[in-house]
């Protein structure tokens, strides 16, 4: 489900009253904790956190308008979702998110190759995530998205 919001303060606002302390306090976490560089709003209908085109002109492979996505949150209809392009991209950071979740949360994870679903909203593994925002810079992403999507 995407949204038409254009702010993220707009987009908070539209949700339901359950989702929307998890979605402001997922959004405060990834601004207080996002690799260095990185700026804040919305894309694709959903809270995004991407390389501003100041640092990367390039944008994004297919649609080099928007600016080159690395994380993003959304209220589904089912769920709240976190997509992290890290843990597509690189295999060590997937296995490491993998490994860790169920120390962190007693549910099962479920995850797609960017998406992780969090159908129980006072479940979500806060701690974990602030961990995961650590795991990898600006640049490293930069590098991992030209070395698979520039030839």
């Amino acid at each position: 489900m995407t949204s038409q919001a254009e702010t993220p303060e707009e987009y908070i606002a539209q949700l339901p009253e359950e989702r929307k302390a998890a979605v402001t306090k997922l959004n405060n976490l990834i601004k207080k904790h996002m690799p260095k560089g990185l700026e804040s709003g919305m894309n694709y209908g959903m809270l995004a956190y991407y390389v501003p085109k100041s640092i990367y002109p390039e944008g994004y492979h297919c649609k080099p308008f928007p600016p080159l996505p690395f994380i993003n949150v959304a209220s589904q209809k089912n769920f709240i979702a976190l997509y992290h392009m890290g843990i597509y991209a690189k295999k060590e950071l997937y296995d490491w998110f993998v490994t860790e979740y169920p120390k962190h949360c007693k549910y099962k994870l479920d995850m797609g190759k960017s998406c992780v679903r969090f159908k129980k909203i006072d479940a979500i593994p806060y701690d974990l995530i602030e961990q995961l925002l650590g795991k990898m810079s600006l640049e490293e992403w930069i590098e991992i998205y030209e070395k698979a999507y520039k030839k």
